[in-house]
């Protein structure tokens, strides 16, 4: 019983404990909302500043793309984060291009889109937050294989440099 005991004492957790059982209840909660949402919202609205959230919400994607490109090539460890949450925001997109886009052609092009660009990266996001840690530690093997190296040729410059300081401290203590 005591290394149980001994195990839960020293577990690293990614989160403290009262988050699972806050967030399902959350999760419960948010449930009669969206009952009450389906049963209640208007199925046309027409709204105001609509070009404006869609050309923010893709700024928005754009600077998260960006984000996961540096952290990705920084070998930051924050990939993973930036990753989900450019996930996240393309499945987003996918849907609400989908669902806002009247049928006919228009409608066409925003299932292909989704189909065949957004939801496929979305994917390589996710696979890339779930293998993140792997890449961060390859890099850092990269890195230090480089450093090595640096550090060997700086060593055999210095004992080549050496070795021609010798010779010609020998050449010199010849002609004298």
């Amino acid at each position: 019983m005591a290394a149980k005991q001994i195990q839960r004492a020293t577990e690293v957790r990614p989160a403290p404990r009262w988050v699972a059982p806050v967030f399902a209840v959350l999760a419960l909660l948010t449930l009669p909302w969206i009952g009450y949402l389906a049963l209640t919202l208007p199925r046309h609205a027409v709204t105001v500043h609509y070009r404006a959230a869609w050309v923010g919400f893709d700024l928005g994607l754009v600077a998260m793309l960006g984000l996961t490109a540096v952290q990705a090539y920084r070998g930051h460890r924050q990939v993973v984060l930036a990753a989900s949450a450019t996930a996240t925001m393309l499945v987003v997109d996918g849907w609400f291009d989908v669902i806002t886009t009247p049928a006919g052609p228009d409608l066409v092009l925003s299932v292909v889109l989704a189909a065949l660009v957004e939801l496929p990266l979305a994917a390589v996001c996710v696979w890339i937050a779930r293998h993140g840690d792997r890449m961060v530690e390859r890099r850092l093997r990269q890195l230090a294989v480089r450093a090595e190296l640096a550090a060997d040729r700086a060593e055999a410059a210095e004992r080549t440099a050496t070795s021609a300081r010798r010779r010609l401290s020998r050449v010199r203590s010849r002609l004298h």
